[in-house]
């Protein structure tokens, strides 16, 4: 088994062929964590999760969808569901200069404590303050799409946080970042449909193209794909309590 712990099958890219996607993650062992980023995709991911065995879901607005109202209860809802094992995808992108972003973050944060559960961080161009904004919580979590260096990993691995490693490492230089990090601090993801793996050219991203992940990060630590498979699923069972 593996888990591809950030995707977004809900997403009007598999409108046509989704239950296709889902029954390949079936048949080749694969589990996956569907994200959502505003109310509509965390509510069609709770509905995918409920649907599908080897599917579970995170409920969560992006900081690109602040101009939508947060509405708390409306999540609270969401969160009453079972397959529900975070909040999320949160967090702060400086890509965007849309206003109130730290005010949605500390909101989703707060509802993260309520509930008990860990979230799913997003963070773009922003990791002094989402690390600053982090030390005032005792929260689990995953900082997904990790971008950053060995020393701001560290600062997110002293919070008790795990990075999340996806096809960016084909983009972005992270050697140090995962021979350096313990590998019970791993997680592995897609962010499906973006970020396909180079070895799939420009065809969609999948939950089921992880496995170029877990390879690639097998080959720069010198172990086996199965060392990093069992270790990281291991790791998602930990966080997630799956």
């Amino acid at each position: 088994m593996i888990i591809d712990t950030h995707s977004h099958l809900s997403f009007k890219a598999y409108n046509t062929d989704r239950d296709e996607v889902i029954k390949r993650n079936l048949e080749n062992g694969v589990v996956c964590i569907d994200v959502g980023t505003d109310y509509n995709s965390s509510k069609k991911a709770v509905e995918l999760a409920k649907k599908y065995e080897n599917i579970y879901a995170s409920v969560g607005m992006h900081p690109e969808v602040v101009d939508e109202e947060f509405d708390k209860e409306k999540y609270i809802e969401l969160a009453k569901s079972k397959k529900i094992v975070a909040i999320g995808e949160i967090g702060l992108d400086y890509k965007f200069k849309n206003e109130g972003q730290k005010k949605l973050f500390i909101e989703q944060l707060e509802l993260a404590k309520e509930l008990n559960l860990p979230v799913i961080i997003h963070c773009r161009a922003a990791h002094n303050d989402v690390l600053e904004i982090l030390k005032n919580y005792k929260l689990s979590g995953v900082i997904h799409c990790f971008t950053g260096n060995w020393q701001e990993a560290q600062k997110y691995l002293e919070l008790g946080f795990y990075l999340g490693i996806n096809g960016i490492i084909d983009k972005l230089n992270l050697d140090e970042v995962i021979k350096n990090c313990s590998l019970d601090k791993i997680l592995v993801e897609t962010d499906c449909p973006y970020l396909t793996p180079k070895e799939e050219g420009t065809k969609r991203n999948e939950p089921i193209f992880v496995k170029h992940v877990i390879q690639k990060i097998a080959g720069l630590r010198e172990i086996t794909f199965d060392e990093v498979a069992s270790a990281t699923f291991q790791n998602a069972k930990n966080l997630f309590r799956i």
